[in-house]
């Protein structure tokens, strides 16, 4: 994790900013394309996870994720964006569970698992998360969320906070 992610007092620099690290900017994305972002995005992942898996394996740093462990991350955020997308149109605005991303991490032990798996887990939730966000019409986008961190989110500012997150990480493990 690096100190962006790890300060969630200002959330909002993502929707607000060029991020100063892989220099995406989610500011102007169209509703209309954020499924097609997230599959283009899965693609990418699964082409990373064709490596050798003891490389896979292998953190860079002691303090940056393996690719497996990046790659378990994102497949784990699509489903819970997913989760959190379903109460947003099925729900007058939510509140959504607590989620620590690290403790998740932790407990699924991403390192353990098997590359061609978390693959294909993370290529079945973004077709399962992006055919949701293709549902998304009209109004629907100005629905509302709540994390327990006080952020509220509409539909677009969430899919726009979302796409960072993938995008972000495949960054991370390209460098």
């Amino acid at each position: 994790m690096n100190e962006i992610e790890a300060d969630t007092k200002d959330w909002t620099w993502v929707l607000n900013t060029v991020c100063p690290e892989c220099d995406y900017d989610v500011r102007d994305i169209p509703q209309s394309v954020i499924g097609t972002l997230i599959r283009s995005n899965a693609h990418a992942w699964r082409e990373e996870l064709k490596g050798d898996p003891a490389e896979l394996r292998t953190r860079p740093r002691p303090n940056k994720w393996s690719t497996l462990e990046y790659s378990g991350h994102v497949r784990d955020v699509l489903r819970l964006y997913l989760y959190r997308l379903d109460l947003m149109l099925t729900e007058d605005g939510p509140h959504y569970p607590d989620w620590n991303q690290d403790e998740t991490a932790l407990a699924e032990d991403y390192n353990s698992q098997d590359p061609a798996t978390v693959s294909a887990e993370l290529m079945d939730a973004a077709d399962r998360l992006s055919e949701r966000f293709d549902s998304v019409v009209g109004d629907q986008w100005n629905r509302t969320g709540h994390r327990s961190d006080g952020a509220t989110f509409t539909i677009t500012s969430f899919a726009r906070y979302l796409i960072h997150d993938p995008v972000h990480h495949l960054w991370d493990v390209q460098q």
